[in-house]
């Protein structure tokens, strides 16, 4: 069996500790080598994604393995919520993991060497070509503390315009509505993402919308 997974884990514990973290009464990562590579390591590993199996001991006294997914960048992504004049902003993008159309607000993953701010900035500019006027923090979001070990960053964006939408990306139109008005596609079902739904929550908490 090839000892790379072994090898890839090693790196990516002595890269990013905090992602090994034990914490009384949790569950433990087992770090050694053999229960590494019995688990399985890293299992594999792309510019977008790397999924882990981990050795672990439950805190019943149980031994096991955990299989997690973790973004190849420490930087977290980010979620954007469009404020143009009186709407927000929505994309209609295409997502090959649920092979459907989504109504959603632009989003990305995080970027080496950019702070949260920058890359929010980036990621408009990419999705529906527009630049902030004023980025409003709204907190943060674990999206599935279950299988993923990410952290997302929440924003709010004052804008002036839509402009180019990123095509290559599989966004097809966008769509300037009230609040209200997105809350109804929330209710009627057709915003299902979770991303979107999160952030208009935080917004309203902020005091964001009428």
């Amino acid at each position: 069996m090839s000892r790379e997974p072994v090898r890839r884990y090693e790196l990516l514990r002595s890269e990013r500790p905090e992602l090994f973290r034990n914490d009384p009464g949790g569950i433990e990562i087992l770090t050694d080598p053999a229960a590494v590579e019995a688990a399985g390591g890293v299992l594999y590993q792309d510019p977008y994604v790397i999924f882990v199996r981990d050795a672990v001991r439950f805190p019943d006294g149980r031994t096991g393995t955990y299989i997690r997914s973790l973004s190849p960048a420490a930087e977290p992504g980010c979620v954007i919520l469009p404020l143009l004049g009186d709407g927000m902003v929505l994309i209609e993008h295409y997502r090959h993991a649920t092979r459907s159309w989504q109504w959603e607000i632009p989003r990305g993953f995080g970027t080496r060497g950019l702070t949260g701010e920058a890359n929010a900035a980036k990621e408009l500019e990419e999705e529906i070509g527009a630049r902030v006027r004023e980025l409003i923090p709204l907190g943060s979001l674990h999206p599935d503390s279950g299988v993923t070990g990410d952290r997302v960053l929440l924003f709010a964006a004052r804008i002036d315009a839509v402009g180019r939408l990123g095509v290559g990306e599989g966004i097809r139109s966008s769509l300037t509505v009230t609040f209200a008005e997105a809350e109804s596609m929330i209710a009627d079902g057709r915003i299902t993402d979770g991303f979107t739904i999160a952030t208009m929550t935080r917004a309203r908490l902020a005091g964001l919308t009428a």
